[in-house]
């Protein structure tokens, strides 16, 4: 379905230094204890070299490091960027606060741990053109710098862990779809769905697109836009980001129950069956009753699952992470689906 926005007019064959030929781009990052990697998520931005106007915002919430202090620093050698304050300290909060800020009318959403790729925001400002979307995006570009944070990004884009996903595959052809990473957005079509829903704290990037296609809004994947997206560094950080990232998930299933499918339902119904079966085998083994033991099948296939998934990595996986691979995956799946078992503890109120 095309969009109901109007194209935003762009000359391609403008020179470059004529910025009125290209919309102005405000480029929004929700911060939040982002000191290691916010310089650089900053520095990449800067180094696209739009051809047109552009202004950076970053809506900093309460941080346990040094990420206010240089998001300050940042902005005082540099005009485009500016700082906003985010008390809530939550993601879609932070986004709404810096697309109030914004004097253009293209949103570029980026996160503090994430790196554009070269000719991004170019490439995805000719695609709200070419395809009349209210929304474009591509593909999150997971890269580990640690053995561990290797395998994790090999299972963002494995289709053992997450790669079942369009914006997880390199390989997805352009065109419409549910959902994409991050997003290039018209600020009217945010505006007209009224933003960012700031009662889901994980899952909103979903539910706004969901709302902007409900609303008759085009969203478009493109796999020329890459952002590199830079995966929890530890098991402790990975397995609290998969629990809560489970109960959201089940937030948006509890809203719109059309939306679950078996993608989301696996790893739920895998914590069910190994539970269930491990009960089931250890009673078997106690009460001498054989047919209970046959429970023992559901935690064994499981690990014939992680054997398999260790086996058929792509040959550019180090050793090192190939090993750890088993209990990343396995901490993803149960942490996810233990998550969306529990949900939220208490219904959220409606949005905004």
């Amino acid at each position: 379905m095309c969009a109901v926005t109007k194209a935003i007019p762009i000359d391609q064959a403008a020179p470059s230094g004529q910025a009125g030929a290209y919309p102005g781009v405000s480029v929004v990052m929700p911060v939040l204890n982002e000191e290691r990697h916010l310089g650089s998520a900053v520095r990449r931005v800067l180094d696209q070299h739009y051809p047109g106007e552009l202004e950076v915002i970053m809506a900093v919430g309460p941080s346990r490091d040094r990420t206010a202090e240089i998001a300050a620093q940042l902005a005082s050698v540099d005009h485009r960027l500016q700082v906003v304050d985010n008390p809530a300290g939550r993601t879609p909060h932070a986004l709404n606060l810096a697309i109030a800020a914004a004097k253009y009318d293209v949103i570029v959403r980026v996160d503090g741990h994430g790196e554009l790729t070269d000719g991004y925001i170019l490439k995805a400002v000719e695609l709200l053109e070419r395809t009349g979307a209210a929304n474009v995006g591509g593909v999150m570009d997971a890269q580990g710098g640690t053995a561990f944070e290797e395998a994790v990004a090999c299972a963002y884009t494995s289709r053992f862990g997450l790669g079942g996903s369009t914006f997880h595959l390199e390989q997805s052809p352009e065109g419409p779809a549910d959902t994409v990473f991050l997003g290039v957005y018209r600020k009217e079509a945010l505006v007209a769905v009224g933003g960012f829903d700031e009662s889901m704290h994980r899952a909103q990037d979903w539910e706004l697109n969901y709302r902007l296609r409900q609303s008759g809004h085009t969203v478009w994947f493109s796999p020329e836009l890459k952002v590199t997206y830079r995966p929890r560094s530890s098991l402790k950080a990975l397995v609290a980001q998969m629990y809560e990232t489970g109960k959201w998930r089940r937030e948006v299933v509890r809203r719109y129950p059309e939306t679950a499918g078996l993608r989301y339902l696996a790893p739920p119904l895998a914590v069910c069956g190994i539970v269930v079966g491990t009960a089931a085998g250890v009673l078997g083994v106690i009460g001498g009753r054989s047919w209970l033991r046959l429970g023992f099948a559901a935690p064994l296939g499981y690990l014939g699952v992680l054997s398999v998934a260790t086996v058929v990595p792509p040959p550019s996986l180090s050793a090192a992470a190939r090993r750890q691979l088993p209990l990343v995956l396995a901490a993803m799946h149960l942490s996810w689906g233990c998550g969306f078992l529990v949900g939220l503890r208490r219904r959220r109120p409606s949005r905004r």
